[in-house]
């Protein structure tokens, strides 16, 4: 692949930095995440520093879990540098159910930053969109949940049901997109318990941001347009910077969704991460 350069080296996590999972404000200025959710354990900052998920690299592939397993605190892996305008492209291989993501323009000292979602469980979304503490915005275009043998194990993925669904999909989440691939389109080409390849292209100041899975385009957003409560185009690119780091998730299991959002001896795997300077 031309002009692209290896972030993993597949041996060890060199350019990498283990970090906790934190929260901070719901935007720039804006109250904190814990300060309005009190189903949150009150120690949860000081809880999360302790258990900041483990990382490790097995068969030439960065694995994610919780550390202990099971403990309910999740964790990034940061890039130690900065990008700015670039093409992204890794292979992934979550487990069910395991909600991750691949965080862009990050900040290194808080949680802010434009989060490309993997919420490969219940009612979650592949290839969209969440604004972590940029106006919580959640830019979909479908839900996903799993779907189930006789015995009720799951053995691939179908569109969520509305009627039984955690975390409800409705139209002005695809409508802030620029961009939202029919479900079915990425239903086709999504690979169960198996690697799935991963595209994303981050350009501008205020980003125009979009992703492809195993190629087939699945979602784009434009925060220079992006219409959203509590988002100010101008304030979060004036916080966050026209560069930032790339960050991997391990997520917590927390008070919405538990043990739904991540099983307790769940893992997530990336390989091949490289990116393309723009």
């Amino acid at each position: 692949m031309a002009d692209f350069e290896p972030l993993f080296n597949g041996k060890d996590l060199t350019g990498w930095s283990v970090i906790p999972r934190s929260y901070g404000s719901i935007w720039p200025g804006g109250p904190d995440v814990l300060d309005v959710a009190p189903d949150f354990p009150s120690d949860y900052a000081e809880q999360a520093e302790l258990h900041p998920a483990a990382w490790t690299v097995e068969d030439g592939a960065i694995v994610g879990r919780q550390e202990p397993l099971g403990s309910g605190y999740g964790g990034y892996l940061i890039s130690d540098e900065k990008f700015g305008d670039f093409e992204l492209t890794l292979e992934l291989n979550p487990d069910w159910p395991a909600d991750t993501g691949v965080m862009l323009r990050r900040r290194p000292d808080s949680w802010h930053g434009l989060q490309v979602l993997v919420d490969h469980r219940h009612s979650g979304s592949i290839g969209g969109f969440f604004g972590n503490g940029l106006g919580s915005f959640h830019a979909v275009p479908f839900a996903i949940t799993a779907r189930l043998d006789s015995t009720g194990k799951p053995i691939g993925l179908r569109e969520d049901d509305p009627a039984t669904s955690a975390e409800p999909f409705s139209p002005d989440k695809e409508k802030m997109l620029e961009y939202a691939a029919p479900i079915e389109e990425f239903l086709a080409t999504w690979r169960w318990q198996d690697w799935n390849s991963l595209r994303i292209r981050c350009v501008g100041e205020r980003p125009r941001v979009t992703t492809w899975i195993n190629d087939v385009r699945i979602a784009e957003v434009d925060l220079a347009t992006l219409q959203a409560p509590n988002y100010d185009a101008d304030t979060v690119a004036e916080f966050l910077g026209p560069s930032g780091h790339i960050a991997l998730e391990v997520h917590d299991n927390d008070p919405l969704l538990g043990t739904d959002r991540w099983a307790p001896d769940a893992a997530c795997r990336w390989r091949n991460i490289r990116l393309k300077r723009l």
